[in-house]
């Protein structure tokens, strides 16, 4: 790839319509349970299966639509995800019972899959020092940014024009983002050698994955003790052992583990997915106070604002953070802040005008944290990857995210759900917000021990532009950086 092409705003924003899509059609759904569980008549358990699908599927694809990404064209790869957008959303917006909704929220977490790792890379060929950073701090904006967005703006659509209209507008913003890149040149790495794709691996990571995600969405409905419950730990643990063996080693492994020796790059991963996982904390805290505190979709919606505002500010100031302090500050503080504000929303034993304020302000604390924490990790996690090897690096980073959001949302709500049947909805609703915060206290304990003080990180980061100089086609143009 030979290239004098220099990113631009109009780029940026294409890329942040395109990665907001997924929030779009993955956060929205939190606020407008109730809603969906009504029209179309189907038991929370399938419908808690249906939201947590479209982040299982991203995370089980995302790191070989990496590679694919790497190895056919970034752009290619974001157009090829913006179209399965389109068509995922279609199959929700027609939908009159389980079936579509489940097929459409699996084509759903494909496209983001390929959405994902594929626009991280763009910004890494495109952008260099400290404008890369701000371009991945406005990323950052559409990925973390689009959360808080699209949980308001889902809870908003859905009141006031009903559910369906939210991937009526998902799909406006895909091809809005297909327009904003259509003058973006192709970016992928020159292939040297052969380079077969790792379709065992893969095969062994999506079955280990779904049974998985079955048995943490679904064994409390089996029971946990129940032939099927048990034989599908099994077969997860020797899954994923089996996975383990056969990828060490492999020249064209799935997932390349040598990346994991670089400790900020594990450090960035491993938070990553834990403070993913949160986000089972939107979808506790939006049912419970709208069917143990009687608000409609709109005011769960309004009670979350503060994190929208939150989140969308701080992205930037963690931008500035990491310019003066390195990564490790503001992710430690990020995550302290979240685990908070988290912990405010578990008082579910308040009376509701207190808890109405105690978890306005617990939002708040939520967004100032994960604000902080987003662009320092994501750019902690693209600087320490090989030029050959951002698309796959971006991929497995956000194959954290998918996986740690689908994870932490089945077990948040199969906590709420199974408490619930106690019949003590604010207990069982405290229950599973408090596993949030245990989700945030571990993150923080990955960056103490992986992620490097600043005076640490910084030589390692010069090293690593030096490098880019002679193994990045853009950089030798002496446009960019």
């Amino acid at each position: 790839m030979t290239t004098s092409y220099q990113g631009t705003n109009k780029m940026i924003t294409g890329i942040v319509f395109g990665v907001i899509t997924f929030w779009l059609f993955a956060q929205s759904m939190v606020n407008v349970v109730p809603a969906i569980q009504s029209d179309l008549g189907i038991s929370l358990g399938v419908l808690n299966i249906a939201i947590s699908l479209t982040a299982l599927f991203s995370g089980i694809f995302v790191v070989a639509a990496g590679g694919l990404a790497d190895k056919f064209g970034r752009k290619k790869m974001t157009y090829f995800g913006l179209i399965l957008s389109i068509i995922g959303s279609l199959f929700l917006v027609f939908t009159n019972g389980a079936a579509l909704l489940i097929i459409g929220r699996i084509i759903q977490g494909l496209s983001a899959a390929c959405i994902m790792p594929a626009t991280i890379a763009l910004m890494r060929t495109y952008y260099e020092g400290a404008e890369r950073q701000r371009a991945l701090s406005y990323w950052s904006i559409g990925s973390w940014g689009g959360s808080g967005v699209c949980s308001f703006a889902g809870g908003a659509i859905a009141t006031s024009m009903g559910w369906r209209w939210i991937f009526v507008f998902s799909i406006i913003f895909a091809i809005l983002a297909m327009i904003l890149i259509k003058d973006t040149p192709e970016s992928k790495v020159e292939q040297q050698g052969s380079s077969r794709f790792d379709f065992t691996g893969l095969v062994v990571f999506v079955l280990t994955m779904i049974a998985l995600n079955v048995v943490i969405t679904r064994g409390a409905d089996f029971g946990w003790t129940s032939p099927l419950t048990l034989s599908l730990i099994v077969a997860t643990l020797v899954g994923m052992l089996f996975f383990i063996k056969i990828e060490i080693g492999k020249l064209h492994a799935l997932i390349d583990f040598k990346l994991f020796k670089n400790k900020p790059y594990t450090g960035a991963t491993i938070s990553n997915f834990l403070l993913n996982a949160v986000a089972g904390t939107l979808v506790v805290a939006n049912t419970y106070v709208q069917v143990g505190r009687g608000f409609t979709a709109f005011q769960s919606g309004m009670l979350s604002i503060g994190y929208l505002v939150a989140v969308l500010v701080m992205i930037r100031v963690g931008e500035k953070v990491l310019q003066r302090t390195g990564a490790r500050l503001p992710m430690m503080a990020g995550s302290i802040l979240a685990a908070i504000g988290i912990g405010l929303m578990a008082l579910t034993f308040l009376p509701d005008t207190a808890y109405i304020i105690v978890v306005f302000f617990g939002f708040i604390l939520f967004g100032v944290g994960l604000g902080l924490y987003a662009t320092p990790s994501t750019d902690t996690a693209v600087s320490s990857a090989p030029e050959d090897k951002v698309g796959s690096a971006s991929g497995i980073y956000k194959m954290a995210s998918s996986l740690g959001s689908s994870f932490g949302v089945a077990i948040s709500a199969t906590v709420y759900g199974t408490m619930t049947m106690t019949g003590n909805i604010e207990k069982a609703a405290s229950a599973g917000i408090i596993t949030n915060v245990i989700f945030a206290v571990l993150a923080l304990i990955a960056i103490m021990f992986l992620v490097p003080k600043a005076r640490q990180d910084a030589p390692k980061q010069v090293v690593s532009r030096q490098n880019e100089k002679f193994t990045n086609p853009v950089n030798n143009s002496g446009r960019i950086g």
